[in-house]
């Protein structure tokens, strides 16, 4: 009675074949999400076969979705980019290059698109909570033996395998352990108000894991400036007032607990007023110092082309310039074709213009997570995230940190969509 009839086996083929023209594409994404941690090249590599597995999706709505501004702004300031190339004065090779940092945003569109329609995103972040989570067990044991560093291999520079960087480098490493752990606090809180304590636990312990890991192997100090905010945005959305309080004053004790212990957390943050003396006193390059000379000479280049700024790739010329003009002063003379702030990078290459398209398509992606539920948690958080550290860096052009933008608000915002009426 249940053996399927000669007319149905072929029909159950298709409708087999019929649901896989979804799920492919949720799979790559998944794969994306877990490469994402690891390597750079696998990325790139991964993006083929999705972007050849959503072509085969139904795209009749596809040009009406892109109507709505979570997904004109990053084509346009794509676009921007791509127009501002035009009147840089930056060789057209590093032109074309500049564009390749903003170009990945395009990408958020169709994410929007595919994980609206086919609810699938719940593998996306599985899988990247897997792979951080390999990764965060990787850096304690290189934390115990150096030699275990696949850095040792892959990087072509020096490298201090004792800092316990597995793959990469601690800034994207303590960005991807933050966002894991600040995202599973949510599920954590869940499962504790539905009665559910030994699932909670589950989380909890991955929880602890990467606050340990950032405690006691390595952080970086974009991550110790960002995560108390991310933790106070928490507690004002997801707890009465009283727990809010009483949260963020056990947040409070254990952070200074954790001071007290740690000798490494104790270093990271005293390099703060270490590098601020080696640069103001003794004029010595340092990480602190750096920056503010690069943003010093950023906004001088603004005030020379405020409105549309010195074209895309025009970044490192003006700094070469500004370098050959200076004395002989170590500080002074860097070179770079990043001044370790979104808003600069972006005000010196596309002015005034640039920057509201910027603000706006972070604004825009803001009011897409007002709702509740994980997936609002997590594209609230990846794109807060985002915000804060890009005072400090350049993180919606980097790598790792803009590709992880680029997931958590298009399946997170494609989820977040899913469910309003």
């Amino acid at each position: 009675m249940n053996e399927l009839t000669n007319e149905q086996k072929p029909a159950s083929w298709l409708a087999a074949i019929w649901a896989a023209r979804y799920r492919t594409p949720a799979r790559f994404v998944a794969l994306i999400a877990l490469l994402l941690p690891w390597t750079t090249t696998g990325l790139i590599f991964a993006l083929i076969p999705w972007l050849i597995a959503f072509a085969f999706v139904d795209l009749r709505e596809f040009p009406r979705s892109l109507r709505r501004p979570i997904c004109l702004l990053p084509i346009a300031l794509v676009m921007l980019a791509a127009m501002g190339t035009l009147w840089s004065d930056a060789p057209w090779p590093e032109r074309i290059q500049a564009i390749g940092p903003a170009a990945k945003l395009l990408v958020i569109p169709l994410l929007l698109y595919q994980f609206e329609r086919w609810p699938y995103g719940h593998w996306v972040f599985s899988a990247f909570l897997a792979s951080c989570t390999a990764l965060m067990l990787y850096s304690f044991a290189v934390a115990i033996d150096p030699s275990l560093s696949l850095k040792l291999y892959l990087s072509r520079g020096p490298y201090k395998v004792e800092s316990g960087i597995a793959v990469r480098n601690y800034i994207d490493q303590s960005q991807e352990f933050a966002l894991c752990a600040l995202a599973l606090v949510y599920p954590v809180v869940s499962l504790l108000r539905q009665g559910r304590a030994r699932s909670a636990a589950w989380f909890a312990a991955l929880v602890i894991g990467f606050l340990a890991n950032m405690i006691f192997v390595v952080v970086s100090r974009t991550a110790l400036v960002t995560l108390p905010v991310l933790v106070l945005v928490f507690a004002l959305l997801h707890l009465r007032l009283r727990a809010a309080l009483i949260a963020l004053a056990v947040t409070g004790l254990l952070a200074g607990l954790f001071f007290a212990v740690s000798p490494h957390l104790r270093a990271t943050v005293g390099k703060f007023q270490a590098d601020y003396e080696a640069s103001v006193q003794e004029g010595q390059v340092s990480g602190m110092g750096s920056r503010l000379e690069y943003w010093r000479k950023s906004l001088r280049f603004i005030a020379d082309a405020p409105l549309v700024g010195h074209g895309t790739g025009s970044i490192r010329p003006l700094f070469a310039g500004a370098a050959a003009d200076a004395q002989i002063d170590p500080l002074r003379m860097e070179i770079v074709s990043n001044p370790h702030n979104q808003t600069l990078s972006v005000a010196v290459q596309w002015g005034v213009v640039g920057v509201l398209i910027l603000y706006a398509l972070w604004f825009a992606h803001l009011l897409l997570f007002r709702g509740e539920g994980l997936a609002c948690w997590i594209g609230l958080l990846v794109v807060v995230q985002n915000m804060l550290t890009s005072l400090l860096n350049t993180h919606l052009f980097d790598f790792t940190p803009g590709w992880i933008y680029v997931l958590g608000v298009g399946v997170a915002g494609g989820m977040a969509l899913a469910k309003r009426p």
